[in-house]
């Protein structure tokens, strides 16, 4: 795209940042009442078999995540007109989800500013490293770095992770209002979890919660993750950093089957939503549509999507995510030194 194109996306997008109370109203309804209906239906199933209860926790786990979608949107201020209302609603939602309204809200705004900025990493995003970075990371970092990326952990301890202890407790230098926000998030979910285990039984409550709650976390860390982590993604150093690149470059357009991208919350159109936020998600497709130049953002599907798996490490010469095994050696150079400070020289991988 031209710099000229570009620059005028922010504004062909606009039209659609405009919340609608009735669509708003209309998405909580049938979100949280398919979820609460199909928590129910697990209950009485449990009677019947274990078998059948799972296969329900699974669909129910699907409107956690359009439930934290409305979350994400309040976060934003893009659900209703009412600052005062996206802050309800998102503290409900938000505690229904099991994350902390003004805590993530923070981290998802830094997010946002400094996405695909190499030099801005580490606040609300996933852990990359450069090809460089990688290999002259002493031997401890290389293993937390290996097991970080590692898709059994990331996806299936990362859950139960970010659940019980990244949305628990508040971040260094916390502001007020972000750690009452995330004290009274855990008091509500523990009075809620009390009500319930106090209402049906602990083991009935945990054998449907917890499997729900798990698949839900774990398609929220790929939804993030996919979005973000595809071969030919953007990122750059603050010199050369755009956010109109980094939102059209550096987030894709994950196009799923229409049921999926409903219960999604059409967050695939991601790179609608980094572009302007204030898109509701109702809006997403609408501007995708309108605006030709966001149609030639990197579409990827559930096939396609896979392959992120193999990516590791962001190769910086080739502009290009690569896995491990195509990863640059640095090696001792007595007449050059990097950017480290080290005599280095890297050189391609023979492996």
């Amino acid at each position: 795209m031209t710099q000229s194109t570009l620059s005028n996306l922010k504004k062909q997008v606009a039209p659609y940042e405009k919340s609608n109370t009735k669509a708003s109203v209309k998405q909580l309804l049938n979100t949280l009442g398919p979820l609460l209906l199909l928590w129910y239906a697990a209950y009485l199933s449990l009677s019947v078999s274990y078998w059948i209860t799972l296969p329900i926790t699974f669909i129910a786990s699907g409107f956690v995540i359009r439930t934290f979608i409305i979350f994400h949107d309040c976060c934003h201020q893009s659900f209703f007109k009412s600052r005062r209302a996206n802050e309800i609603i998102g503290t409900i939602t938000g505690i229904l989800t099991l994350f902390p309204y003004q805590q993530w809200k923070n981290s998802h705004s830094i997010h946002h500013a400094t996405s695909s900025n190499l030099e801005k990493r580490g606040t609300g995003d996933m852990w990359v490293l450069t090809v460089d970075e990688y290999a002259a990371s002493p031997l401890l970092r290389k293993v937390a770095y290996r097991l970080y990326r590692n898709p059994f952990i990331m996806f299936g301890l990362g859950p139960i992770f970010l659940f019980l202890f990244t949305n628990r407790f508040n971040t260094k230098g916390a502001k007020r209002k972000e750690r009452i926000s995330t004290y009274l998030t855990n008091v509500s979910i523990i009075g809620l979890y009390a009500f319930m285990c106090w209402a049906i039984g602990w083991q009935s409550f945990v054998m449907i919660q917890a499997p729900l709650v798990f698949v839900a976390g774990l398609l929220g860390i790929w939804l993030f993750y996919v979005q973000h982590q595809f071969e030919d993604s953007y990122f750059e150093n603050e010199e050369e950093w755009s956010y109109v690149k980094a939102a059209v470059d550096g987030s894709s357009y994950y196009k799923l089957p229409k049921l999926l991208q409903w219960i999604t919350g059409n967050i695939g159109f991601h790179h609608v939503h980094h572009l302007s936020p204030k898109v509701p998600n109702y809006n997403l497709e609408k501007a995708h549509n309108a605006t030709p130049p966001l149609q030639k953002a990197t579409t990827i599907t559930i096939s396609t999507s896979l392959q992120s798996l193999r990516f590791r490490l962001w190769d910086e010469q080739n502009k290009t995510f690569v896995g491990y095994k195509n990863k640059k050696q640095v090696l001792p150079n007595q007449d050059k030194q990097d950017s480290l400070g080290n005599n280095l020289k890297v050189r391609k991988s023979v492996i």
